[in-house]
């Protein structure tokens, strides 16, 4: 669970612009280490601009992010990285025809020899791999099968170990079960909390009040760019997190309109 530290990462009155469209307004958030800080909203709340943001893509027009306590400027996605931000978006950017153990280095392979004679290190990259995924309790029959051969939940949790093993202290997670079945959101929702135990600080964004609330420490609820709050576990309900992240008052005017009195249901 958390700590009395310093959050690892903290926004503090944070707001974005394009144009006259307001995407974030006043948005104060943080995580710390041993945590899962659950970001909720329905579409169009302002959770891709928050990412964006926290792993260096927009700078904030307002308000200031920190690090350990110590306020920095993110230039690009390089500082977000070298500042121990990991980001693994719903499309994961990985390439289906590579192997696991390609895709796992992406960017960063192994190598041999020197110079212009330099080579991927094949052996070296499936053994670290293997040894990786094992950590996280994934089972690999073979890492240089194509990653495009897992399943949706398999080839999250390649993601979640690589960024474990490049030095990931936060790790933001992008509707990682958006596209999953019940069985595979379970796996998923599994290596979340297999992060936590191994000391990370984990951002789950999410639409999914329920996989929200499995695997949620606190929860920070944003609606149409502004914050409704953060709520720890022990202070709140689930009905009530559906509640806020679809906008209660709106629910209630449009159920008055409608003539029902129907509570809101969990989208699933």
């Amino acid at each position: 669970m958390a700590t009395t530290t310093a959050p690892l990462v903290e926004v503090r009155g944070v707001s974005k612009y394009f144009g006259n469209v307001l995407a974030l307004e006043d948005i104060s958030m943080s995580v710390r280490a041993g945590e899962v800080l659950c970001l909720l909203g329905d579409n169009g709340a302002g959770k891709s601009t928050l990412i964006k943001i926290l792993s260096g893509v927009h700078a904030p027009d307002k308000g200031e992010m920190r690090i350990d306590g110590q306020p920095v400027r993110f230039g690009s996605p390089r500082d977000a990285l070298n500042a121990g931000i990991a980001t693994a978006y719903q499309d994961l950017a990985m390439i289906p025809l590579l192997s696991i153990s390609r895709n796992f280095f992406l960017g960063s392979e192994p190598g041999k020899g020197l110079g212009p004679f330099r080579w991927f290190d094949v052996a070296k990259a499936d053994a670290i791999t293997r040894v990786e995924l094992n950590k996280m309790g994934i089972a690999v029959r073979d890492t240089s099968q194509p990653v495009g051969t897992l399943s949706g939940g398999e080839r999250q949790s390649v993601a979640i170990a690589r960024a474990v093993y490049f030095g990931a202290r936060v790790l933001i997670l992008d509707e990682p079960t958006a596209a999953l079945g019940v069985k595979e959101s379970g796996v998923v929702l599994r290596y979340i909390a297999r992060a936590r135990e191994q000391g990370l600080g984990v951002i789950f964004i999410t639409h999914n009040a329920h996989h929200a609330w499995a695997i949620g420490d606190r929860f920070t609820l944003l609606y149409r760019g502004r914050s409704v709050g953060t709520f720890a576990k022990a202070e709140t309900t689930r009905e009530e997190i559906i509640s806020l992240m679809a906008g209660g008052a709106d629910l209630e005017e449009l159920a008055h309109e409608l003539g029902t009195n129907a509570p809101p249901t969990a989208r699933e």
